[in-house]
C-alpha cells in the first residue's frame, strides 16, 4: 500500500524539517538522489543536459549536475529563467565545470528541472520548444513539468518522463498521471507526514484481501452474488457480468433477467431465473449493465435497492438514478452502494468531472452517501467516509466494449464475499486492469478475453 500526500501537506512538512536542519540540506539530499538515479540511467553514456527553471526545482537540477560533474560526467544546462535561477546551485555547478548553453544537443540523458510542486498549468512556450526537440530520455525532478501535481491533469505541453525522482513521499500526480518509473528518495520527511490523502493499493494488498475458500466454507458462506443485468437487446452484458462474478470468487451466482437463456448456456454453474423477485437470497447485487432504462428496468432497480444487501450499480442503473431521483428513496441509507460511472455517466449524476477527478469522486461519494468508482485510465475510488484509493492503469487494453460489465461482476462478487466496499472497489479495479494486460499480451482484445484472464490475474496477485 502506497500513501500519497497533497502538495500543501508536503510543503508544510518540508518547512517544519527545514526549520531544524542546516540551510540547503534538503536540497542537497534531493539532488544527490537525482544524481544517483541519473548515473544509473546513463549506463554507458557520459553526457547529461539540464533544463533549469526557477526556484528550488531548478536548484535541485543544478545541484544534481554538480554531483554528476564530480563523477566525471559532462553536464550542460539551459537556464530557462536566468533572472530567477537558484544562485547557489548555479555557482556550485559552474565551480565544477558545468557549462551553460542555449540549447541541449548530443546528450544521453536530460534532467527536467523546469517546474516543481508549486507550478500549475502547461509548459510556457520557451520551455515547450526545448522539450519538443529532445531526443534523449528524460529524468524529471519531483514530477514531469507541465502536469498538475495534485490532479495529474495536463492542459497543454508537458514533459514525458522516462523516470521521475521524487522526495520524501509520493504525491497524487504519481498515481494519477504517467510519470514513468517513479523513484522515491528519503529526505527525512517521514516523521512529519501522517495519514495520506490518497492510497494506491499494491498487488500484495489485493492478494491478501482476495477471498478464497477455507476448510469450513461452502458455496453459500463464500457469498452469493445476484446479477440483474442484460436484456433481450443486450444479452452480452449479462453473460459478461455473471461470468466475471463466477470467475472471481468460489461462491454462488444467481442471475435474474431476460438474458437467462444466454447466461445458462454460457455459464451452466449460474442459477438463472427470469425475475429478481424469484432469484432467492443473495449477499450482494450487481444491477444495470445492459438492463435498459424503461419502466420494467426501473422496477428491477427499485427491487434491488430495497433488498437490504450491498449493491453495485453500473451503466443503465446509474442513468436511471440520475433521471429518476425518487429511486434513491428505495435504498436503505445504511446499506452499502457502489456507483461505477465513467465520465459521461458521472456527468448525468453530478455534473462535469473536470480536471480534478479526486475531488469529483469525493463530492459524489458524500452527496450520494455511496462509494464512487470513477472509471478511467486513473480509476478513483472514493468512500463517503473520505477514504480515496487510486489505481492507474499501465495500459489501455481494458478500454473496450463490455469491459465495464466485467468490472461490475468482479466487484459484485467481492461485495457478496463481505469485503469492505472501498477495498472491494479498489481490488476489483486492480485485478480488472491486470486481467486486461495478461489477456492482451501486446494485442487488442475483446472483453471476453479479459474475462477469461481473471483467474490468471488473481493468481498473479495472491501470495505464494
Amino acid at each position: 500500500m502506497r500513501g500519497l500526500w497533497t502538495t500543501d501537506r508536503v510543503r508544510a512538512a518540508e518547512e517544519r524539517v527545514m526549520a531544524v536542519v542546516p540551510a540547503g540540506a534538503l536540497m542537497r539530499r534531493a539532488a544527490f538522489g537525482v544524481a544517483v538515479v541519473a548515473a544509473e540511467l546513463l549506463a554507458g553514456g557520459r553526457r547529461v543536459g539540464l533544463l533549469v527553471g526557477a526556484g528550488n526545482n531548478g536548484g535541485d537540477a543544478l545541484w544534481a549536475g554538480y554531483y554528476l560533474r564530480k563523477r566525471g560526467v559532462a553536464v550542460s544546462a539551459v537556464l530557462l529563467t536566468p533572472d530567477r535561477v537558484h544562485a547557489e546551485g548555479l555557482a556550485a555547478f559552474r565551480r565544477v565545470g558545468g557549462r551553460v548553453v542555449d540549447r541541449l544537443a548530443d546528450v544521453d540523458l536530460v534532467i527536467d528541472g523546469i517546474v516543481g510542486l508549486s507550478a500549475r498549468g502547461p509548459l510556457r512556450p520557451d520551455a515547450a520548444e526545448h522539450v519538443a526537440h529532445l531526443d534523449a530520455p528524460v529524468l524529471s525532478v519531483d514530477l514531469p513539468s507541465g502536469i498538475d501535481p495534485d490532479t495529474g491533469a495536463t492542459s497543454g505541453p508537458a514533459v514525458r518522463a522516462h523516470t521521475t525522482v521524487t522526495f520524501g513521499c509520493l504525491k497524487p500526480v504519481h498515481a494519477l498521471a504517467d510519470c514513468g518509473d517513479v523513484r522515491l528518495v528519503d529526505i527525512g520527511l517521514a516523521g512529519e507526514l501522517h495519514g495520506p490523502d490518497l492510497v494506491e493499493l499494491d498487488v500484495a494488498d489485493v492478494g491478501l484481501a482476495w477471498p478464497v475458500p477455507g476448510p469450513e466454507d461452502d458455496k453459500y458462506t463464500q457469498g452469493v452474488t445476484g446479477i440483474a443485468a442484460g436484456s433481450a437487446t443486450y444479452p452480452g452484458a449479462a453473460v459478461l457480468a455473471a461470468g466475471a462474478a463466477l470467475l472471481s470468487t468460489s461462491g454462488l451466482v444467481r442471475y435474474a433477467g431476460a438474458a437467462a437463456e444466454g447466461v445458462r448456456a454460457r455459464w451452466p454453474e449460474a442459477v438463472c431465473t427470469g425475475s429478481v423477485t424469484d432469484a432467492g437470497r443473495v449477499q450482494a447485487w450487481v444491477v444495470g449493465p445492459g438492463l435498459g432504462t424503461g419502466l420494467g428496468a426501473e422496477a428491477v432497480l427499485r427491487t434491488v435497492l430495497e433488498a437490504g444487501v450491498p449493491v453495485c450499480a453500473d451503466a443503465d442503473a446509474i442513468t436511471m438514478l440520475a433521471n429518476n431521483p425518487d429511486l434513491w428513496d428505495a435504498r436503505d441509507p445504511d446499506t452499502p452502494l457502489v456507483l461505477t460511472p465513467h465520465d459521461r455517466e458521472y456527468e448525468r449524476l453530478a455534473g462535469p468531472v473536470g480536471d480534478d477527478r479526486v475531488t469529483a469522486a469525493r463530492k459524489a461519494a458524500e452527496r450520494f452517501n455511496a462509494v464512487v468508482l470513477l472509471k478511467g485510465h486513473a480509476t478513483v475510488v472514493a468512500g463517503p467516509d473520505g477514504r480515496v484509493l487510486v489505481n492507474r492503469a499501465r495500459s489501455s487494453w481494458a478500454a473496450t466494449a463490455g469491459s465495464g460489465d466485467v468490472l461490475s461482476g468482479v466487484l459484485g462478487s467481492l461485495l457478496a464475499a463481505g469485503l469492505d466496499p472501498v477495498l472491494a472497489a479498489g481490488c476489483a479495479a486492480k485485478v480488472h486492469v491486470l486481467a486486461a494486460e495478461l489477456a492482451a499480451d501486446g494485442a487488442p482484445i475483446p472483453a471476453t478475453s479479459l474475462l477469461g484472464a481473471i483467474p490468471d490475474a488473481i493468481r498473479a496477485v495472491r501470495p505464494l
